[in-house]
């Protein structure tokens, strides 16, 4: 396994990222509540740049109590990357496509060492 240097640890705001390009591999890095997290940037849909696409909380509906809807909020929590070719969005945090549980981002381990931040593959 190789150690691909990323950057700093202190280069990376809250909901910051940083795509880089590893001979034919392109790789998305996030730091997203404190934590990094790496993928491919290839969307399993169709293999558009995902990690290039838009951050932001995911949309959920509020049902009253009889089910019908009372609008929608922004989630507190679940933090979604949407690819810019067909709008597939996954949770940054687990890489995963929220209605298709086989529809998931490829992702890489992030290491720290002593304030550099690289990904192994």
């Amino acid at each position: 396994m190789a150690e691909i240097h990323i950057g700093s640890e202190s280069e990376f705001a809250d909901r910051d990222r940083k795509v880089i390009v590893e001979g034919d591999l392109e790789i998305g890095v996030f730091f997203i509540d404190g934590e990094f997290y790496a993928y491919e940037n290839r969307c399993a849909h169709q293999g558009g740049p995902v990690c290039q696409g838009r951050i932001l909380n995911r949309v959920e509906e509020v049902l009253a109590d009889d089910k019908t809807s009372s609008g929608m909020r922004w989630s507190d929590s679940d933090i979604h990357i949407v690819c810019p070719w067909h709008g597939y969005e996954f949770n940054i945090k687990t890489g995963r496509h929220p209605g298709d549980k086989n529809a998931r981002m490829r992702p890489f381990d992030v290491k720290i060492k002593d304030g550099e931040v690289y990904v192994i593959v």
